[in-house]
């Protein structure tokens, strides 16, 4: 068992905590919370003995192992990927060698009664366990299993990890880490560089580990799922909750509630007793009394409130200029790097005020696409149209690092802002928590987290109506997460997003693009919809293919999931009717299109369904004011006096409205039959794939 004892570190007369104090238990899940600069990955430095504490220590037993997962990991070279995985079981061929050695000790010596044989003897039984828990007989396969899990093909194994991004050689480095099953795994911020199917994979495996874990994560699902108590570091203190991230929250919120109704109690009596000090101090007779009251007030023991969250981002997009229709228009998109085929014959039509993710594995092309659509990158093959009047801005997932580091944070907005941004500068950097000294800062002493906030500040300094975000919040904490997830949903522009969060995406987005094999497949809604539809429980029964082939209760959607592919004739599964998003029937398919015609045709079906939503919200704004107009005739009829002195237009023009009213009603009637008809249209066709 890990024990911290009355720990404190502190920083340039800063204290990030005094006197803290833990444990943890054989197979515990926790979770670190707390904001950016709480000292959450410090205290994990400690822990492994990378950083000395000021005072107290940490206790681990002896032969107990630690595995830990930091942030930044040094580039990898000289070794495949195999190779490089396979020094996690250093420790494994070091027991190995000592298994032999005992083993040869016991055969060659006779002093078989004496203690230094019977040490040997007991020794021999602890290396015995020790490798049978390290899994020796099957570390070949598990190496394969986890480097599979984590992302990597067959044919990836074998190639030298230069080759490979420092997102991927984090993969390894994580794989090294599972592989050694350490008694403590230390994890800081392990989903960074992971794709939803992968952290699927690492939540499914820390489950089944045999050892503890600690994990500091802004994935709130990840942390829901791994976690089962989660101790949060603030304000240099530590509170400790026997629960999930979720359920932790609503735990604190419950503590702060009661802390605030305690301090305003004791505030009260404090005043009270203040009151009574002043009063007797003026009075001899009372003198001693006041002396006594002073000393009981100085030994309360104050109530602070903590930090809480009020240092959140604060945020809002401008009002996103009015572009064309289509903002972005894809068909037949290929893009090849040399001999690698990244995108094959991609269609895709992205309308204005559409909110898409981009989800999939790592190298599937999700990032190539957001690249091609902003400029950044060309076109090999095809046709990428962006619409009239579009106005992009875009977060790359290097963004941060692209920022000058020898410029300081006010002068980094300062030199692109224009007219009268120019003058709101330190305000805009104050919505993003850069405020006094801070913006003064240079950027080469920001932390990542300071770095994302300033990159996305950016954005706010130009009207846009197409935002192309990629990986926008692997450096945000929780809180800012929530502020830019809000942020988003609140803008009238189109956007693209590109994230493995399910948390941040969760709500968020009413279509999903899924990046496999050169090309997308579509999914309506958000990624709880796609991963519902995908019907999955962990990475490795998608892998297996053990989806099931019916339709996903309740989701309104079917889907051939051994595949991986949506049916493609459109018609229903057998003794399933096939519904549309309001659980109306879907009419028969038609025979299988070409690739030509399907797409023609979906878009000529999304143009008509968006056409007839836009009759039916003008044939209500028609009805609303004639409503009103009626009622304010009405209203007036109530007063007696009113026929006396009222106009006779006033009566003509009533009952026409009347009957326009009755009209409009009918029209209204009808427009709704027909955004039925094109809604299951629509999903007829979504439903489909064309002839290959």
């Amino acid at each position: 068992m890990l024990m911290v004892q009355n720990l404190s570190v502190r920083f340039g007369g800063r204290a990030l905590y005094e006197g803290i104090s833990f444990s943890v238990r054989p197979r515990e899940r926790v979770g670190l919370a707390g904001r950016n600069g709480a000292g959450k990955s410090t205290l994990l430095r400690v822990i492994m003995g990378m950083q000395k504490a000021d005072e107290g220590q940490v206790v681990i037993p002896q032969d107990y192992t630690l595995g830990y997962l930091a942030q930044d990991i040094e580039d990898m070279k000289g070794h495949s990927v195999r190779e490089e995985a396979a020094k996690a079981f250093d420790e494994l061929r070091a027991l190995e060698k000592r298994l032999a050695h005992i083993q040869h000790q016991l055969e060659t010596r006779t002093d078989y009664e004496s203690d230094g044989y019977m040490e040997l003897v007991e020794h021999l039984g602890i290396v015995t366990e020790k490798l049978n828990w390290m899994g020796a007989a099957s570390a070949e396969g598990e190496l394969e299993r986890v480097l599979k899990g984590l992302g990597f093909r067959q044919t990836d194994l074998d190639r030298p990890v230069e080759e490979f991004s420092g997102g991927w050689q984090m993969r390894i480095e994580l794989a090294k880490i599972l592989l050694c099953k350490p008694d403590l795994i230390l994890l800081d911020e392990p989903t960074n560089h992971l794709d939803i199917e992968s952290i699927q994979w690492v939540e499914g495996f820390l489950t089944q580990h045999p050892g503890a874990v600690i994990v500091i994560s802004h994935d709130r699902a990840f942390l829901d799922n791994v976690t089962s108590r989660t101790i949060e570091i603030s304000a240099g203190k530590l509170q400790d909750y026997k629960a999930p991230y979720s359920k932790y929250l609503e735990l604190r919120a419950e503590r702060q509630q009661t802390l605030i109704n305690a301090k305003k109690n004791q505030d009260r009596e404090i005043e009270q007793a203040e009151r009574l000090i002043t009063r007797f101090k003026a009075k001899s007779t009372k003198a001693s009394m006041a002396q006594s009251l002073q000393k009981k007030l100085d030994r309360v023991k104050r109530i602070e409130l903590d930090e809480g969250e009020s240092g959140a981002i604060r945020f809002r997009f401008p009002p996103a200029p009015r572009s064309g229709l289509a903002v972005v228009r894809a068909e037949g998109l290929r893009k090849d790097y040399g001999e690698k085929k990244v995108l094959r014959g991609l269609d895709m039509l992205v309308e204005r005020g559409d909110k898409v993710a981009f989800v999939g594995r790592n190298g599937e092309g999700k990032s190539t696409l957001s690249k091609m659509i902003v400029g950044a990158t060309g076109v090999t093959a095809g046709e990428l149209e962006i619409g009239t009047n579009v106005q992009i801005g875009y977060y790359a997932q290097d963004q941060a690092d692209k920022l000058d580091g020898e410029l300081t944070v006010f002068d980094t907005l300062d030199k692109i802002a224009t007219g009268d941004m120019r003058t709101r500068v330190r305000t805009l950097l104050g919505c993003f928590l850069f405020s006094g000294e801070d913006v003064e800062k240079k950027v080469k002493v920001l932390s990542g987290g300071e770095r994302s906030r300033l990159a996305l500040a950016k954005l706010l300094l130009e009207p846009i109506n197409l935002l192309v975000l990629d990986e926008p919040t692997n450096h945000l904490d929780l809180v800012s997460k929530g502020v830019l997830k809000e942020a988003i949903e609140q803008y009238d522009g189109t956007a693209i997003l590109v994230s493995h969060d399910r948390d941040f995406l969760g709500g968020l987005t009413d279509r999903v693009y899924e990046f496999t094999g050169g090309n997308i497949e579509e999914t309506i809604g958000d990624i709880y919809a796609y991963l519902e539809k995908k019907n999955i429980e962990t990475m490795r029964e998608f892998e297996e293919g053990k989806g099931s082939n019916s339709a996903v209760a309740g989701s309104g959607k079917s889907a051939d999931v051994s595949t991986g592919k949506a049916l493609r004739s459109g018609a229903a599964l057998p003794g399933k009717a096939q519904k549309n998003n309001s659980g109306k029937p879907v009419a028969k398919a038609a025979p299988v299109l070409s690739h030509a015609d399907w797409f023609e045709a979906k878009k000529k079906a999304e143009k008509n369904e968006k056409k007839v939503r836009r009759s039916l919200e003008q044939l209500e704004k028609q009805i609303g004011k004639l409503e009103s107009a009626i009622g304010a005739v009405e209203d007036q009829l109530k007063d007696p006096d009113f026929f006396s002195k009222a106009d006779p237009q006033i009566f003509t023009d009533y009952e026409k409205h009347k009957a326009e009213l009755e009209s409009a009603m009918a029209e209204w009637e009808a427009a709704g039959e027909k955004l039925d008809a094109a809604i299951a249209e629509r999903d007829r066709l979504h439903g489909m794939r064309p002839a290959e």
